[in-house]
């Protein structure tokens, strides 16, 4: 399904402009700020909205302010100019701090990957030295901001030149790279990643990490010390790993490279929870041992909830760790009743709120922006999976043990209809669809003759692919 959003004159067309022009940024983070409202864990849940999103992206070279380059990036930004524009529209200016943890910062950890992978085809090196990082990462981050892109991403993705370094790592040149590593494993073992087995067989991570050991082993005199030393150097084997990943960027085709790079890094994405746990004394004195009042109980459970929904979108496998990990603290605390059940938390109850709950892929997915609809995300908004109570006190080993399913794309419930709905804070009208997110095209626009029309009732989703 697709929802676009007119104003009385039909389409509202906005001018690329706006993302060069710093008061209506302002105005655009101040609108969504307000579609954000303050919640305490100790008050009760309120509805959460969908963000406003910039104005449509336009390349760089259409914006009155064109990025000031340093002039001495080495870096082919051109090149990779389509995944650039990806890069923006993954982390543009209102969703990157809510899509951070599980699509803007991996994307844009792929893509300066890939391109210092790509340099290296004329380099020969496989790192940045310290003043060339500055340059380049400053570069990088201009131009995904003249595409729209939010203009914090170094702090949003604790981004800082020294990851564009070899760091500790002993071997940066290409040709010493390779007669180092059994470059041929290698490109076997990761030429091609099964994005849905990889994270737990562990088939081309395994050769990632053999590889930044034989890289390690390097920075060693063999006359004083064994292998076995280094094994324990985790932040040297680390930065060798950044260099292998980037020798797999120049010799993968960059969207080959793209798809290995994201679904690695979805297995250790997938592996935590993102959200932040505040105070639960509230929930402990309302649901703790002793307390028969299952209504206050489950107030104090939804407030909470709707406190953590708040920080972030989160994956279906995230939802999983983060209901786990709430689970093991309110048992720890004494609290054994499953008030999951008792008070119907699910696993999208974990998530930033889009209407009914927004779970995102397991998957690696990216922002998709469309001239006509504006931005969207694929969201699982039809699956109402039961958030599990602990049985102990542990938090499970790993996931690839965990007896739920969780689809990895978004499933749409055999029969059932998707449909569109208008939604109203403050004055600022939106345009939310199950089965994904759609947002108005341009923030500047007059809420009050804005209204939200379905002109395809097609959902393009194929839970199968």
């Amino acid at each position: 399904m697709m929802v676009k959003c007119t104003d009385s004159t039909g389409i509202h067309e906005s001018s690329g402009n706006f993302l060069g022009d710093s008061k209506s940024s302002a105005l655009a983070e101040r609108r969504a700020d307000l579609l954000l409202p303050e919640i305490s864990p100790n008050a009760a849940p309120q509805p959460l909205l969908p963000l406003l999103a910039p104005s449509p992206l336009t390349p760089f070279t259409n914006i009155s302010i064109i990025p000031k380059l340093s002039g001495t990036c080495v870096l082919n930004f051109t090149a990779l100019s389509n995944m650039m524009m990806v890069t923006s529209t993954d982390c543009m200016a209102a969703f990157a701090p809510v899509l951070a943890n599980v699509v803007c910062c991996p994307q844009v950890e792929a893509t300066l990957v890939i391109l210092i992978g790509q340099s290296s085809k004329y380099t020969n090196t496989l790192a940045l030295n310290g003043t060339l990082a500055a340059h380049c990462l400053s570069d990088f981050q201009q131009i995904l901001v003249g595409q729209g892109a939010n203009d914090s991403l170094s702090k949003i993705c604790s981004i800082h030149s020294l990851n564009l370094t070899g760091g500790s790592c002993p071997v940066s040149d290409v040709s010493e790279f390779e007669s180092t590593v059994e470059t041929s494993n290698l490109l076997a073992a990761c030429g091609k990643v099964d994005s849905v087995n990889e994270c737990c067989q562990q088939v081309c991570q395994n050769a990632i990490l053999d590889a930044a050991r034989k890289l390690a082993e390097k920075a060693y005199s063999l006359l004083s010390l064994d292998g076995s030393h280094v094994l324990s150097d985790h932040t040297r084997i680390n930065d060798c790993k950044s260099i292998v990943l980037r020798w797999l960027g120049s010799k993968l085709e960059p969207s080959r490279a793209k798809e290995v790079l994201r679904g690695i890094s979805n297995c250790r994405i997938n592996k935590v929870c993102p959200l932040k746990f505040p105070n639960m004394s509230h929930v402990i004195e309302g649901c703790g041992a002793g307390k028969s009042n299952q209504t206050a109980c489950c107030s104090s459970v939804e407030s909470y909830v709707s406190h953590l929904q708040r920080q972030s979108f989160v994956t279906n496998l995230q939802a999983l760790n983060c209901a786990a990990a709430l689970g093991v603290r309110l048992r720890k605390a004494n609290i054994t009743e499953n008030v999951y059940s008792q008070c119907h938390i699910s696993l999208k109850d974990f998530s930033l709120q889009v209407e009914s709950g927004c779970l995102l892929p397991s998957l690696p997915s990216d922002v998709v922006f469309d001239q006509s609809a504006g931005v969207s995300f694929l969201c699982d908004l039809n699956d109402n999976i039961p958030a599990p109570w602990p049985t102990t006190t542990q938090l499970p080993a790993s996931s690839c043990n965990k007896t739920v399913k969780i689809p990895a794309l978004p499933a749409v419930a055999s029969g059932q209809r998707s449909k569109s709905t208008l939604l109203s804070a403050n004055g600022i009208k939106l345009c939310s669809v199950f089965g994904g997110l759609r947002c108005p095209l341009d923030s500047n626009v007059d809420p009050t003759r804005t209204s939200c029309a379905l002109v395809d009732e097609k959902l393009t989703l194929n839970p199968n692919q």
